[in-house]
């Protein structure tokens, strides 16, 4: 017994930062990851710090095609059982996304089940690119031109994106 007993003290882990149950499955999430032409992720704080890391998107199809747009991610200790903090680092004329980088989307917020993963968050983010909903806003600026007038709201978004603009007294940097 002895002996069995200093087996298992060799196979401890070392000392130092203990793996969360949020970690562990974060690093899951991202080792399932199946990257493409249209988001990459970046660790911009190391391979140390996990739990924030930033993802860009760049859409290749709809309204926002050309552009690049940065969202940073907190996941929280306890995820997966609470859902990360996106946050929108690009300005981006957007129905869903407002001037803060707060985003509307239903999984980030009231629909986030623990069986999603970051997977799913960005191909939801990519989806809001795609097919942007005025229907449930954060910036009804937006929402409205769009609901009222798409040709108007796609020239805006190609301006913006493009070689940036004034709407109202709020600029929208190029995000190419």
């Amino acid at each position: 017994m002895i002996s069995l007993f200093k087996v298992k003290q060799k196979q401890k882990a070392p000392l130092g930062k203990k793996e969360t149950p949020g970690l562990l499955r974060l690093q899951t999430d991202i080792r399932d990851l199946k990257l493409d032409s249209s988001y990459k992720v970046d660790f911009p704080n190391g391979k140390d710090d996990l739990m924030n890391f930033e993802v860009t998107i760049k859409p290749d199809e709809g309204y926002y095609i050309g552009g690049k747009f940065v969202f940073s991610f907190e996941i929280p200790s306890i995820y997966p059982h609470e859902a990360p903090k996106v946050v929108s680092k690009t300005k981006v004329y957007h129905p869903n996304i407002d001037l803060e980088g707060k985003v509307c989307l239903n999984i980030l917020r009231e629909d986030w089940k623990p069986v999603l993963n970051i997977s799913t968050v960005i191909y939801g983010l990519v989806y809001l690119f795609m097919h942007p909903n005025p229907e449930d806003p954060l910036n009804s600026d937006a929402a409205g031109v769009m609901k009222d007038s798409p040709e108007t709201f796609k020239s805006i978004v190609n301006k913006s994106i493009s070689v940036g603009c004034y709407i109202g007294k709020v600029y929208f940097p190029p995000c190419e």
